[in-house]
């Protein structure tokens, strides 16, 4: 396996398939507007929602820098990439989110598995930009895990998952 299969391999995991741990898809699966934006006990505890948009501001950033085009959102801190902008039984809004969830992770994977070898060395070993990749992807399963947990709290995770 080469550097951009396993990139590429990672970044499938993450996102929507299983290997040691839910993918992010998998985590946010059957999950309404209401439950995407309960909020468990405590003064750091984030929704599933404003953990999404966290998620999606840093891997949105990171595709667009790699597009070579300037970020089109801009915070003035890391608080604010967890903002919700939307009632917590918008629907509508809610599957937008998971929609442009599945779009960036789908523009991201497309872009990187269409580079040459070259392309990629030229990208990814005179930038930081390849550290960064495998970034988001560690990013995305440390916060896919929170969303798991918080499901956990709620009740709306699976009881139990067969290991076939």
């Amino acid at each position: 396996m080469n550097r951009m299969e396993l990139l590429l391999h990672e970044l499938e995991l993450t996102f929507d398939k299983e290997g040691w741990f839910p993918p992010l898809k998998d985590a946010l699966k059957g999950l309404t507007a209401a439950q995407a934006s309960w909020r468990p006990p405590g003064e750091a505890a984030n929704t599933i929602w404003e953990t999404v948009n966290h998620m999606l501001f840093y891997k949105e950033r990171l595709l667009q820098v790699i597009q070579g085009i300037d970020p089109i959102h801009t915070a003035n801190s890391n608080d604010d990439t967890f903002a919700v902008d939307h009632t917590v039984d918008d629907e509508e809004a809610w599957q937008a989110t998971i929609n442009r969830a599945e779009r960036i992770q789908r523009e991201l994977h497309n872009l990187l598995s269409a580079m040459s070898d070259a392309d990629f060395d030229r990208l990814f070993s005179q930038t930081s930009l390849g550290l960064s990749t495998f970034n988001i992807i560690m990013h995305d399963a440390f916060h896919t895990g929170q969303i798991v947990q918080t499901r956990k709290l709620q009740g709306s995770w699976p009881a139990r998952r067969s290991f076939d």
